[in-house]
């Protein structure tokens, strides 16, 4: 594959991504420790991965058998690949 379709794949799986971003992000947004949403790259082990997904950020990850249903995140949205990651607690300074 060359690099200019590799990033073609890449913008376009970018832009699918964000408009399900748009779709979902007030949902997101309204659940518990959720402090922000992007497009961003998956990690593992606390290690960004060459995938893109939608990130949701929180300040404090909870084991999903602590959330009502409701609460949780899913793993996957509409085929895009869900990525959780704590930040920590936001301030103003």
């Amino acid at each position: 594959m060359n690099s200019d379709s590799s990033q073609q794949d890449l913008k376009a799986e970018s832009e699918h991504i964000t408009a399900v971003l748009q779709k979902y992000k007030g949902d997101l947004l309204s659940k518990p420790n959720v402090v922000g949403v992007a497009v961003g790259f998956q990690k593992k082990s606390g290690l960004a991965t060459q995938n893109l997904a939608l990130v949701v950020l929180v300040d404090t990850k909870v084991a999903p058998d602590l959330l009502a249903t409701d609460d949780q995140i899913p793993s996957s949205i509409e085929g895009v690949q869900v990525d959780v990651q704590e930040i920590g607690p936001l301030s103003a300074q």
